[in-house]
């Protein structure tokens, strides 16, 4: 790096550093406090509504330090997806996000007060100091004034940007997932690139049953018929046209049987119009009375988007069949986070679980290779509620 990029970047570091100042004590600091005074008033009843706002208050804030140290200092921290609402409570990874929280209190502000301090004194020693001996002031401390402006200069300029990667990597110390959770997730991924290899095969077979049982058969059919029809064309018009007809109706049911397998392995409506309109079109056909609301953030990437339509129509299915519901509904939002959440519920009879294979076991592994969730909610008497829960950007 020459001395023009080490320069930019100690005068990048000054601001930089009172921000980081100003978060830490600023905003830090209150947070803390609000987070254990909801998690304390958790036995009255009111830290059921504050602690779960409270707790994804620390989450954001943890996870806004993970894009600052690596936008400034280059230094990358993981970000393994977490409980939320009140099982956040649970998760290791939530008290590290606190511990870091209040330990960065002290040591983010003095950090962030390091490269401006040396600002200040270079301005005085390089700025102030010279113009006032040139006034004529006299005492000998001006030249002293000058010497320390110049050092502070000089240390500014080497050592302002390392003391935000310090703080970078101080933070990263505290909240990177430990070597068991790491080792964890490893083998999570082993076990949903299984499930989807699986996954996948079952569904190249199904779809060469469909093609041979369906649309190959008919199209079979269509040219036998035709032959048939060219033998007699000449001795029978009458019945070659006959047969003609029957190959025409029997060339449409094998295109209808395509169109039926294309649906299924990637509906029209969700590559044309996206995941919120392929929704509501499941909702529109469904006999309980459903509505959809969704934000208009929540998008994800196509392969993502065409779980999630699956993973609905399983949900939806579900409540035509089993819930004896009077309504449904769909929402789909996209909070803070990076995490696209899709809620299904019914005000049925509840019960309903997640069994050990079936329609929605197979939908929880499907969203598993995403990193995704799925959750039911279903106590004795309803209402039903079926989150599932992936990352936007997968």
């Amino acid at each position: 790096m020459d001395w023009e990029e080490r320069i930019r970047a100690a005068r990048e570091a000054v601001p930089r550093g009172l921000a980081l100042a100003a978060l830490s004590l600023g905003l830090g600091l209150p947070l803390f406090v609000a987070t254990v005074v909801a998690v304390a008033l958790l036995p009255l009843g009111v830290g059921l509504l504050l602690a779960p706002r409270a707790l994804a208050g620390v989450r954001r804030f943890a996870d806004a330090q993970r894009r600052r140290g690596l936008a400034w200092s280059g230094v990358r921290v993981d970000r393994f997806e977490r409980a939320t609402g009140l099982r956040a409570l649970r998760d290791a990874a939530t008290w590290r996000d606190l511990l870091w929280l209040l330990v960065n209190v002290p040591v983010g502000t003095a950090a962030g007060l390091v490269p401006a301090a040396l600002a200040l004194w270079a301005g005085f020693g390089l700025v102030i100091a010279p113009v006032a001996a040139g006034s004529g002031a006299e005492g000998d401390f001006w030249p002293v004034a000058i010497a320390i402006g110049l050092s502070a200069a000089v240390v500014l300029v080497l050592g302002a940007p390392a003391v935000l990667r310090l703080h970078a990597r101080f933070s990263a110390a505290l909240m990177r997932p430990p070597r068991r959770e790491l080792a964890a997730r490893v083998d999570r991924l082993e076990e949903t690139r299984a499930d989807v290899v699986d996954a996948g095969a079952a569904e190249l077979r199904r779809i060469e049953k469909d093609l041979h049982d369906g649309a190959q058969a008919r199209i079979a059919a269509v040219g036998m018929t035709i032959g048939l029809a060219e033998q007699l064309v000449r001795t029978d018009p009458a019945r070659a046209e006959a047969l003609l007809a029957e190959a025409r109706d029997t060339s449409g049911q094998a295109l209808a049987d395509l169109r039926r397998l294309v649906r299924g392995i990637h509906p029209p409506v969700l590559a044309e119009r996206g995941l919120v309109e392929a929704v509501r079109a499941l909702a529109v056909v469904l006999p309980v009375p459903t509505t959809v609301t969704a934000d208009p953030s929540a998008r994800a990437a196509a392969p993502i988007e065409a779980a999630l339509y699956f993973a609905v129509a399983e949900a939806l299915a579900n409540v035509a069949k089993h819930s004896a519901a009077a309504r449904a509904w769909v929402t789909l939002h996209a909070p803070a986070g990076g995490r696209l959440v899709v809620d299904v519920g019914d005000d049925g009879t509840g019960g309903a679980r997640i069994p050990a294979a079936g329609g929605l076991a197979g939908v929880r592994r499907r969203l598993a290779a995403f990193d995704g969730r799925l959750a039911v909610s279903s106590p004795p008497g309803g209402p039903t509620l079926v989150t599932m829960e992936v990352p936007c950007g997968s």
